[in-house]
């Protein structure tokens, strides 16, 4: 069985694919912006590793989200609920999390399923 790995770099890769299964690596959006506009950037990287890796968000099989500030629960989910495919929503958990910098304020990792 064959890996491939998506954007790689020094440290990690962006998605690695591995047995029908995509792997996504913790996506950020603008350090700064508003928690509903980083969750729409990262909400696009996603759909674009996805892909890039022959899957789609209706495959999606789980995401964990992390905020920075649970209080954000309830703005970073209207981005989200517009975004999940509604027939084969993932298994989800969301925590709050110091984040790699403080400028960010959410960060969403998922695993899907792909060709």
């Amino acid at each position: 069985m064959s890996t491939r790995h998506i954007e790689p770099g020094p440290r990690m890769s962006q998605a690695v694919v591995h047995g029908g299964t995509v792997y996504l690596a913790g996506q950020v959006g603008a350090p700064g912006a508003p928690v509903a506009e980083q969750t729409s950037a990262v909400l696009a990287q996603i759909e674009r590793l996805l892909a890039e890796a022959g899957s789609d968000k209706a495959r999606v099989l789980a995401a964990t989200i992390w905020l920075a500030d649970i209080a954000d629960f309830a703005e970073m989910n209207s981005v989200w609920d517009a975004w999940v495919d509604p027939t084969s929503p993932p298994a989800r958990a969301t925590g709050e999390s110091r984040l790699a910098a403080p400028e960010y304020k959410v960060e969403i990792i998922v695993t899907a399923a792909c060709d």
